[in-house]
């Protein structure tokens, strides 16, 4: 069966919004290769969970950011177009990232 994406849903983002996430991103998995190498060493206990904390700080930081321009635009952009169901998605989306 041929995949013909017509049921694909995209973001259309400017090339300065996505510098900047993906550039966030890059900073996150720096981070992480950093951890990982702390584990290699057997770094301190106390010393991985800093960093991991501030991984998580900058992960949230950056579907805070992802979630701002959602409702901004496709949010927007769905419910005057009569696409009220996208409400009841982006309340799923955010009831996950509360867990």
């Amino acid at each position: 069966m041929d995949c013909c994406n017509c049921n694909v849903r995209k973001t259309v983002r400017t090339d300065e919004q996505k510098k900047k996430l993906i550039n966030r991103l890059s900073r996150i998995e720096g981070q992480i290769r950093g951890i990982k190498t702390m584990m290699e060493n057997d770094a301190y206990c106390n010393d991985i969970l800093i960093q991991s904390s501030a991984v998580s700080q900058a992960l949230n930081s950056f579907e805070k950011e992802v979630l701002s321009a959602h409702m901004h635009s496709c949010v927007v952009k769905d419910i005057r177009e009569g696409r009220d169901e996208v409400v009841d998605e982006l309340l799923q989306t955010m009831l996950r990232m509360m867990r």
